[in-house]
């Protein structure tokens, strides 16, 4: 009777290995689908074009920039905000084989759970935090463009708290509307906080109003921080009132932050000014704003510029401030501009519209 080879069983037993090495790698990944992780994804979210309209609360769609009181003109092409969805939350988190997806894709990112629900925050009070700083975008946008195009805004900047143990406290009240510092009159809290920092720790003179009487606060800033991140602080919250000469209402309902700030003041701007503000091209961008035009930085960069890529863009306004997470991560087909004011932001646009030179416009590099 003839023998089984000595090749025909290591055959047999490699077979046998290998089969057995699958299922443990099923058993592993359906073990790994199951168990927590300590992160969740951020993919390019919806896109909604500022000159466009928007799904209302009762579903039927409208204007997403309305004004009501002064004239508006025609507008074409897109003023493109972009938005990023979170995938996961501290009551389900994506499993480890989600992650290990969004890992090999470029369009999404893996961050830990807490840089996006902090412990100790629900989903729902982030939700609530998150619909308060787009309502307050919003304000603020509305004072950035009507103050570039020249209107009064009515700025009140008002204080809602003094911390305790601050060198505010005592000395300044919630409901104080602070009117000047240093003799220079205050319109914007960010301007408010910018005359902080220039003082150096020196003490700064605040002239506020206090149940209607006008009453100067002599404060000594301190130092906050470590390292390049010190600031001067006085330790107090602020809100800005405004008084717009016409009303303006933005409607955008499930979206959350200040990140859309820019793309309301340039649709606004575009709204209220004759011509094409985008010579009828699809411009898409993102950043925060401040009433005095300042453009800041916003989180999951990368993700809107995948979005804009999805959407058609061919331009994207970028803030200066987020040029590091923009160098080697544009998508082809699209021209990325750097912006650090509403200024610069219609310069841009400008540019485009009038098809000049665009090698001259500021762009992110690598230095």
């Amino acid at each position: 009777m003839s023998q089984p080879s000595h090749s025909r069983v290591s055959r047999a037993s490699r077979v046998g290995l290998g089969v057995w090495a699958l299922i443990v790698a099923l058993i592993a990944l359906v073990a790994l689908t199951f168990l927590p992780t300590a992160y969740v994804i951020q993919r390019p979210g919806p896109v909604y074009d500022t000159l466009g309209t928007a799904q209302g609360a009762d579903g039927e769609d409208v204007p997403l920039i309305s004004i009501d009181g002064a004239e508006t003109y025609e507008t074409g092409g897109s003023l493109n905000l972009l938005t990023v969805q979170v995938v996961g939350n501290r009551e389900r988190t994506p499993s480890w084989f989600e992650l290990l997806l969004a890992w090999m894709d470029p369009s999404r990112a893996v961050v830990p759970i807490d840089s996006v629900f902090p412990e100790g925050v629900t989903t729902e009070q982030r939700d609530e935090q998150n619909a308060a700083l787009m309502v307050n975008s919003q304000h603020e946008a509305t004072a950035a463009a009507l103050q570039e195009l020249g209107y009064d805004t009515g700025a009140q900047v008002t204080v809602v708290e003094a911390a305790d143990d601050s060198p505010a406290d005592g000395l300044l009240e919630p409901d104080d509307v602070i009117t000047a510092i240093d003799g220079t009159a205050v319109t914007s809290a960010n301007g408010l906080r910018e005359s902080i920092q220039k003082a150096e720790g020196d003490p700064v003179d605040l002239t506020v109003l206090r149940d209607g009487a006008a009453q100067q606060v002599e404060i000594t800033p301190a130092l906050s921080g470590e390292g390049d991140e010190q600031t001067w602080l006085v330790g107090i919250t602020l809100t800005t009132e405004y008084d717009f000469p016409f009303d303006v209402t933005i409607q955008l309902d499930n979206v959350g932050g200040p990140s859309a700030g820019m793309m309301f003041a340039l649709g606004i701007i575009d709204e209220l000014t004759p011509g094409e503000l985008t010579g009828g091209e699809d411009i898409a961008g993102t950043g925060t704003i401040d009433a005095d035009g300042s453009v800041g930085a916003i989180g999951g960069i990368r993700q809107k510029l995948y979005g804009a890529e999805e959407a058609g863009a061919d331009y994207f306004l970028a803030p200066a401030s987020n040029c590091d997470e923009v160098v080697g991560h544009v998508p082809d087909g699209i021209r990325v501009f750097r912006t650090a004011t509403l200024d610069e932001s219609l310069t841009i646009l400008e540019t485009i519209a009038d098809g000049g030179d665009l090698d001259a416009l500021p762009t992110c590099d690598a230095s």
